[in-house]
């Protein structure tokens, strides 16, 4: 069973992953939001260290709601396995990327792709 989200939708999916270990094997966390934009000093992230379902993170470059590196460093406050899929010169909605030749259905496949292999692993 896998739980997830965009925005705070994960938030939410990895709030009840931390409570409720059971209630999935992996998490998909789409542009998880660290914190408001442009007040990382208000983290959301307290609920990190009880989570005990590995979760992957789709994090775009150009996110307001956290760097790539803030993701990173939340991720180690992690103690399951994590990975993240960083998406190069997207946003928070991941899809609008300022970058020649980038489209959705690419990025669908490849989440589709690395999400099967996060969560067989």
């Amino acid at each position: 069973m896998l739980l997830g989200g965009h925005s705070y939708g994960g938030r939410q999916a990895s709030m009840l992953a931390a409570e409720e270990t059971s209630v999935a094997n992996a998490l998909l966390l789409l542009s998880y939001p660290l914190h408001p934009p442009t007040r990382p000093d208000q983290p959301r992230t307290a609920h990190f260290p009880s989570l005990a379902t590995p979760a992957l993170f789709v994090h775009g470059s150009r996110d307001p709601f956290g760097t790539l590196e803030e993701v990173d460093r939340a991720r180690a406050l992690i103690p399951a396995r994590t990975a993240m899929i960083a998406v190069d010169g997207a946003g928070h909605d991941l899809f609008h990327v300022r970058r020649p030749g980038a489209r959705g259905a690419e990025l669908v496949a490849r989440i589709v792709d690395e999400l099967t292999r996060f969560a067989r692993a």
